[in-house]
């Protein structure tokens, strides 16, 4: 069965909106072990307003000036996979290759779609963001394995581990710091 992965970059207090003000750059082996993950997906979830923001960027980043081949190689991955997009608006549409929209309005629909997904063949599938659909997806026990890009400071801003009803105690699979500050802190569910 696929396995339904969260990879995101936030903050010491987890800040997850605008990384625009706080990511200071990627270093190329933070790029790389990013990228090494990708290679394990084929599939992206993503809220609607997340999903506007990649179009936004995505199609043309291989294109932009001084961009490396880690960043190419991401370009090319955002383009060619399956881009699910949830919404509760039925007449959402989605200018993007390969992106379909989701229309769910209810937890059990949620569930329904992501274990049947889940249950499909493919490779593992990108749990993206934004941070609703990161926290509906974590409430309802659907997150099989997290790995979270910390950069070290910490930022006013939208977080999402306020909104979350209850605790999840997670088992550390392996952590990995980069040349840039930030550490990779790969998890999933204690006994999972």
């Amino acid at each position: 069965m696929r396995k339904v992965v969260l990879a995101m970059m936030t903050t010491l207090n987890g800040r997850l909106d605008a990384p625009d003000e706080w990511v200071t750059g990627l270093s190329e082996d933070h790029y790389r072990e990013i990228n090494t993950g990708y290679a394990t997906f084929d599939t992206i979830l993503v809220g609607r307003v997340t999903a506007a923001e990649m179009v936004e960027y995505w199609p043309t980043a291989a294109d932009e000036e001084g961009a490396g081949d880690s960043h190419k190689g991401m370009a090319e991955k955002m383009h060619s996979y399956r881009k699910l997009v949830f919404t509760k608006d039925p007449s959402l549409s989605v200018e993007w290759h390969n992106a379909e929209p989701v229309v769910v309005s209810t937890d059990d629909e949620i569930r329904s779609f992501v274990e049947d997904l889940k249950a499909q063949p493919g490779k593992d599938i990108h749990l993206s963001g934004g941070a609703k659909l990161a926290q509906t997806l974590v409430r309802l026990g659907l997150v099989d394995e997290f790995r979270f890009f910390v950069f070290p400071t910490y930022s006013p801003g939208a977080t999402w581990y306020g909104e979350l009803e209850s605790q999840m105690p997670l088992d550390l699979i392996s952590s990995t710091a980069f040349d840039s500050g930030a550490v990779a802190l790969y998890c999933k569910a204690a006994g999972g």
